[in-house]
């Protein structure tokens, strides 16, 4: 579990493997202190820990992972958000975040608003009434509050702080994110298909 407050900006170091794929990651954490097995939050991809040196971790990422997150795009050097696992009796600053995404959201639109930004994003059809205004999602792993839904697009506003410390300030219109719906959004949705 993790909160979708990121504590490193990160990148990809390397990559490879045919079928599954070994991402290297840099980052600044004491890798010591990370086990093999451990989950780390890639970018809001929960991701197992297979090997570490220092400044950096690996992890093997499956065909499905590839498929349905923007991880299939990573090159060496793509910047990417990271998360440790939430331990009990740590804050929880931001919300509940699994790091099962959800799927692959597009910036739509991007402004200034103030010393803030605001942005637009299109969600696929499965996820937009999943989404709800004044609720939680994450964006890149990111935890962030919805300030409106439309049928296929929702908006946040993105504080400068968030900006300079996350992979989001140097997003584009046209980029893709990877998107988690709120837990207990997902569950209730997974209900009422049921009835």
């Amino acid at each position: 579990m993790f909160t979708g407050i990121i504590t490193d900006l990160g990148s990809v170091r390397a990559i490879s493997g045919g079928g599954d794929k070994r991402f290297e990651f840099s980052t600044i954490y004491d890798t010591t202190g990370l086990d093999d097995g451990a989950s780390v939050a890639c970018s809001g991809v929960c991701l197992t820990v297979i090997d570490k040196g220092p400044g950096w971790f690996a992890a093997m990422v499956s065909n499905e992972t590839l498929s349905c997150t923007t991880l299939g795009s990573w090159q060496e050097g793509t910047p990417i958000n990271l998360e440790r696992a939430l331990k009990v009796g740590d804050e929880l600053g931001g919300h509940i975040v699994s790091g099962h995404v959800d799927g692959v959201g597009e910036i739509t639109s991007l402004a200034p608003d103030a010393d803030s930004h605001r942005f637009t994003i299109r969600v696929p059809d499965s996820l937009s009434r999943q989404i709800a205004a004044k609720g939680s999602i994450s964006i890149d792993g990111i935890s962030l509050t919805v300030n409106e839904v439309d049928d296929s697009t929702f908006g946040v506003n993105i504080i400068p702080h968030t900006m300079s410390v996350t992979t989001i300030g140097k997003k584009q219109v046209g980029d893709t994110v990877n998107l988690e719906v709120d837990m207990l959004a997902r569950y209730v949705a997974r209900l009422l298909d049921k009835e």
